[in-house]
């Protein structure tokens, strides 16, 4: 037997088009963090053992896939474990882990992450214990948490993307990097103006490109830039909406094709670099409507993801719909009033009963990670007005038990609670397997 043959890699087989079955689940309704947490985002370690999962209630919880993703009985087989969380003292605004993070190597068995008013820190994995950090600061002397964080591919060099700047760290020497400008000035209406929302580094090692999207709400605010010419845009990609850029993705297999999703779009845009970027390539759309967004969107963000074979994309909605395109054929595809392919989902399930935050494919098997939840604010019935002890404070004086007439109750603010909070492991192996 030839000993190459013993190397060659397999992608996973998804059997589609039949919907997934549910082999695990873990649910944060009842959890003991208090009422209202649910998850953002999540993220597979690159050598899939755990998932980093991002909740609302400022921390990270790292869950275990089953060991049993091979139980053919059609149930949930075993629940997520719960292996740890990182608690922070503020909102987490985006996290990022080490290209070669794996539990075989502790020494890159890490992640970065972005906490308000924070510098960038490096957290060991295994028990969040801080082992570097990067700052960031202002004029004012102020710290500054970027809104976007990204490896350059040799991961030697840490990008972090704030408001009108990209700032370079060397991940190797903590302390302070190297400021890019995206644009000369406040006043000036080059370059990339706004907060730098999402970064993306293509996956070709013959190039050095990088993609960098704002949050301004205007066409060609997504510019492509290289580690070598620092600043200096190299392309601006145009023909998407005039909508804020939420993410961006390089397909695996084909460096030169981009994904983009903006806020409040519920289609995600792709352009083939090696044209002038002035058009989309084609538009993946879970709605009939691609221009106009859906009056019921939010501004929550819905993390789209490719599997790691380049195959398939997949991306949540409001009402907790998963849908998978097939990037690999040109079926279910019409033209739109600007004769942009637009491209049906070949695949639509219904997988939470609350908003999708965010999908992410397993690096090595056919299976899918969800995560469900959003804010909604339940108003009670208006009391009848009267002149009841109910419109005062029940406050007596805890000395001498005197009534404090004229003390008004503190009015309670209700607390906004997710429909369902719920992170959701499925598997598309086919069934013929």
């Amino acid at each position: 037997m030839d000993a190459s043959a013993e190397y060659i890699w397999t992608p996973p087989e998804f059997g589609l088009p039949h919907p997934p079955r549910c082999v695990a689940s873990l649910r944060l309704d009842s959890d003991t963090s208090g009422p209202g947490n649910f998850a953002r985002s999540a993220k597979w370690c690159p050598d899939g053992s755990v998932s980093l999962v991002q909740l609302e209630h400022r921390e990270f919880r790292m869950l275990v896939p089953p060991g049993a993703q091979n139980d053919t009985s059609g149930k949930v087989s075993v629940d997520l474990q719960h292996h740890t969380h990182f608690t922070n003292p503020a909102p987490i605004l985006d996290y990022a882990w080490y290209p070669s993070a794996t539990l075989a190597n502790p020494a890159s068995y890490c992640f970065v992450t972005s906490v308000r008013e924070t510098p960038v820190k490096l957290l060991d994995a295994s028990d969040g214990r801080l082992r570097a950090s990067y700052r960031i600061v202002d004029h004012r002397e102020r710290q500054i948490a970027p809104h976007s964080l990204a490896f350059n591919l040799p991961a030697t060099r840490l990008y972090c993307g704030f408001e009108d700047a990209i700032e370079v760290f060397d991940v190797g020497r903590p302390g302070e990097g190297t400021r890019l400008l995206t644009t000369p000035s406040k006043k000036s209406k080059d370059g990339l103006k706004g907060i730098i929302s999402a970064l993306a580094f293509s996956p070709s090692y013959e190039t050095d490109f990088y993609a960098a999207g704002s949050l301004t709400p205007t066409p060609g605010n997504i510019v492509m830039f290289s580690e070598a010419d620092g600043a200096a845009p190299v392309l601006f990609v145009g023909g998407g909406p005039a909508a804020g850029v939420t993410q961006l993705r390089f397909n695996p297999m084909q460096p030169h094709i981009m994904y983009a999703a903006f806020r409040r779009r519920r289609a995600v845009y792709s352009w083939d670099l090696r044209a002038d970027g002035g058009a989309p390539l084609k538009i993946f759309s879970t709605s009939p409507h691609v221009n106009e967004p859906p009056v019921s969107d939010t501004n929550q963000k819905r993390q789209f993801d490719i599997d790691v074979a380049g195959r398939f994309l997949s991306v949540g909605d409001q009402e907790g719909r998963i849908s998978v395109f097939d990037l690999t054929t040109e079926d279910r595809v019409v033209e739109d009033q600007d004769g942009v392919p637009v491209a049906a989902p070949c695949l639509t399930y219904s997988g939470h009963k609350d908003a999708i935050g965010a999908v992410a494919f397993h690096p090595s098997r056919p299976q899918l990670l969800t995560v469900s939840g959003s804010r909604h604010f339940h108003s009670s019935p208006p009391e009848e007005s009267g002149s009841s002890e109910d419109e005062f404070d029940e406050g007596r004086d805890q000395c001498d038990g005197t009534f404090q007439a004229g003390v008004r109750r503190a009015a309670v603010r209700p607390a906004p609670v997710p429909l369902d909070a719920s992170v959701t492991l499925w598997d598309f192996q086919s069934r013929s397997i």
